[in-house]
């Protein structure tokens, strides 16, 4: 045989967290009709609900912007956000206690970080075809004032790196699913209610405010709403762009020490 014979041959490197994701997208072929409704037709209905039927009661809007313009980029970053959060509690929780899942990849090729980002990759597919298709939707309402819009996905996609990392590692270390409902009932929820979804942020009490400003979801929605208003954001874009990577780096490097902990004997 000769030597471009067995070039050709050869099989290509394969990157195991790239196996790693396909073995989730396998899996989510064949389970995506399940989630449509909740990361998908309830955004659209809430956007119906506040933005076109609270909407009509708030004639003057959100500093002059209309109100389903101006809810519109904040239920899309709280979209993503629940997306990233409800893929990184009991399915991660599932595959080291339930399925074994993860077990039976560490005894394959892949190793601990190729796990982890193979699920985080995952992850983010979730969150970016959620964010497309509400995208689409709310284009089709006339809700997106600017071009800028298309660097929302780039956004979200961050945004869900930013909370799924830390929630991975959060859901790796308990020792019950009880404690993935109280973190949507302590983190999840009141994020969402009081960190600009609905209304400003300005509005809340001195304190509130700076727990609003500090958690991550803030910080995508106000570069969300620039984005889809075209108008500047409250704070620096590289201000809530490096935030928001903070976040996703020490997530990453605590998921990546939990899973270790877990699966390495």
């Amino acid at each position: 045989m000769s030597v471009a014979r067995q070039e050709r041959a050869r099989p290509l490197p394969r990157v195991p967290a790239l196996a790693v994701l396909n073995y989730f997208l396998v899996g989510y072929r064949r389970t995506w009709r399940a989630g449509v409704f909740s990361s998908f037709l309830l955004p659209v209905l809430t956007m119906v609900g506040f933005g076109i039927g609270v909407g009509a009661y708030i004639q003057q809007g959100v500093g002059g912007v209309r109100y389903l313009d101006w809810i519109v980029p904040g239920l899309i970053a709280s979209t993503a956000l629940q997306v990233a959060i409800g893929d990184s509690t009991w399915p991660v929780f599932g595959n080291f206690q339930w399925t074994k899942i993860y077990l039976a990849q560490s005894s394959a090729p892949p190793r601990v970080g190729d796990i982890l980002a193979g699920h985080l990759l995952f992850v983010l597919f979730r969150v970016l075809t959620t964010v497309a298709a509400f995208l689409l939707v709310t284009a089709l309402f006339g809700a997106l004032r600017s071009p800028w819009a298309l660097v929302v996905p780039a956004v979200v996609a961050l945004l869900g790196l930013a909370v799924a990392a830390p929630t991975f590692a959060y859901t790796a270390s308990v020792s019950s699913d009880s404690w993935l409902a109280m973190l949507f009932r302590f983190g999840v929820i009141p994020m969402t209610l009081f960190a600009g979804v609905f209304f400003p942020v300005e509005s809340l009490p001195g304190a509130l405010r700076w727990l609003a400003y500090a958690t991550p979801l803030w910080h995508a929605v106000d570069l969300c709403r620039a984005a889809t208003l075209g108008a500047a954001p409250q704070w620096s874009v590289a201000g809530h762009l490096l935030y928001l990577a903070a976040w996703a780096l020490v997530g990453v490097l605590l998921a990546h020490r939990a899973f270790r902990r877990r699966l390495v004997v």
